[in-house]
């Protein structure tokens, strides 16, 4: 017989790497550039790493919007092992001020658990006001709160606060300094997407500037009207409500706490959250003619009009910040995912404010999309791929539909004056107040713990 030369083999060498007794395949070039993509690390798949290997890609994913959502996902997938660029309109000295302008936020405590995955929650431990209680109530302006509520307190939730408040400067600024310490993370502040195309094994992204480059997924953290989910095609399903929502905070005479408020009217619900020290911040629906005009107001006259709604519990108020005004709506993009994009936070769906869930659904969806794409990293697969991000809308799609139907509902319930659903509901509340078993799945649900928990909403690192 006539001996064949040996073909030389093609595909890079690789080593075992054990850890904790688990063996992981990962491939290692021996010789050569190192690649920046841990897409393209694993081997039990070899067809996807053969692919990417041809596209140089500048990141592994490239993320659309720099806000709380978007930064908290760079940090993420960093912490995967995952390169990435994130490009932000706003200036880093915007990034950075200094000051509080009115606007905070109310983090669950599976939200928490995220930030101290991240190292981020070190940073503003000391800045956040605990929620220890909250009372839920039905009423009238003027007329104060009905005698039937549902009391929650910090006993229904066995780890601690219901959640707390914390502002947000001190968010902003703690998420800058963790994207300025991962190398893995190039932050592009006033860049904004322009346009973007898929092409094979990669998307190639514009950004304003002029500036191209390639990533092997974009992910669209850009907000209700985004921008990366209208180049994919995707519609919203939705309505809007005949409702606005006045956003600010006020400085009060008697201590709030820890309590929070969340008062019905026929217009929309007044949350009252507490803030540090003896403020508190302020959530006010109402009409859309009505909000409108009142944010027109001077201070004087704005204060005027939420007395009545406020009430005299916390004795005399005044403002400390801006004041804000959101017209709302309910919006779910009918798809998470589509060819090398995903989207997340606002850009997936806009939900009511009134259980303040909206940051918090937000920040669910960077704790699943970062345990998706770390789990395909690791099996060698193709993280752009429609097919791995399908996992992740699987996930996280039905989640924020039940959020979005769950306070589309209570506001429809709630938001009017008929004599009927009124006695109803207030009965309602009462009885429910009665059920501690009812209040304990409502706050373990509204903590973020229902349901399939992603590892970093446990505090897993």
């Amino acid at each position: 017989r006539l001996a064949r030369p040996a073909r030389r083999r093609t595909r890079p060498e690789f080593r075992m790497t054990t850890t904790r007794g688990a063996v992981d395949a990962s491939l290692v070039p021996m010789s050569g550039p190192a690649s920046a993509s841990i897409a393209a690390s694993a081997v039990d798949n070899p067809g996807p790493p053969a692919i990417l290997a041809a596209m140089q890609a500048d990141a592994d994913v490239f993320i659309s919007g720099g806000g709380l959502v978007g930064s908290t996902l760079a940090l993420a997938l960093a912490r995967a092992g995952l390169q990435v660029v994130l490009a932000e309109p706003r200036s880093r000295e915007d990034l950075a001020a200094d000051g509080f302008d009115g606007r905070s936020y109310a983090l669950a405590p599976a939200s928490r658990n995220l930030l101290d995955a991240l190292g981020i929650w070190r940073d503003v431990a000391d800045l956040h006001q605990p929620i220890l209680e909250i009372k839920v109530s039905d009423g009238r302006a003027g007329e104060g709160a009905s005698s039937l509520f549902v009391h929650f307190g910090r006993d229904e939730l066995e780890d601690g606060p219901l959640g707390c408040m914390i502002e947000d400067q001190h968010v902003r600024r703690a998420l800058l300094s963790g994207l300025d310490r991962d190398e893995r993370i190039t932050l592009l502040p006033e860049s904004a997407l322009t346009g973007y195309c898929v092409v094979p094994g990669a998307v190639e992204v514009s950004v304003s500037g002029g500036r191209t480059m390639h990533a092997h997924l974009l992910a669209g953290c850009d907000g209700r009207r985004s921008r990366v989910a209208q180049g994919a095609g995707i519609p919203r399903t939705g309505r809007g409500y005949a409702q606005a929502s006045l956003v600010c905070s006020i400085a009060h005479e008697r201590p709030h706490g820890g309590i929070a408020h969340q008062f019905f009217t026929p217009a929309g619900p007044l949350a009252v959250l507490p803030l540090p020290g003896d403020r508190c911040s302020i959530v006010w629906t109402e009409t859309r003619e009505r909000a409108a005009a009142i944010q027109e107001m001077d201070d004087a006259g704005y204060l005027d009009c939420l007395r009545p709604v406020f009430g005299r519990f916390l004795g005399d108020i005044s403002l400390a910040g801006d004041r804000f005004i959101y017209p709302l709506e309910l919006s779910v993009a009918e798809r998470f995912a589509a060819e090398r994009v995903v989207l997340a936070g606002d850009a997936a769906h806009v939900i009511h404010p009134l259980a303040g869930q909206g940051l918090n659904v937000g920040l669910r969806d960077v704790a699943a999309l970062a345990e998706v794409l770390e789990r395909a990293a690791r099996r060698g697969e193709d993280i752009g791929m429609e097919t791995t991000l399908l996992r992740y809308q699987e996930w996280r799609r039905f989640d924020a539909c039940l959020f979005g139907a769950a306070t589309d509902g209570l506001n429809r319930l709630f938001s009017n004056d008929d004599p009927i659903l009124r006695a109803a509901r207030r009965i309602g509340l009462g009885i429910a107040d009665g059920l501690p078993a009812l209040k304990r799945e409502m706050v373990r649900r509204a903590a973020g713990y229902g349901g399939v928990v992603p590892p970093l909403m446990r505090g897993a690192a």
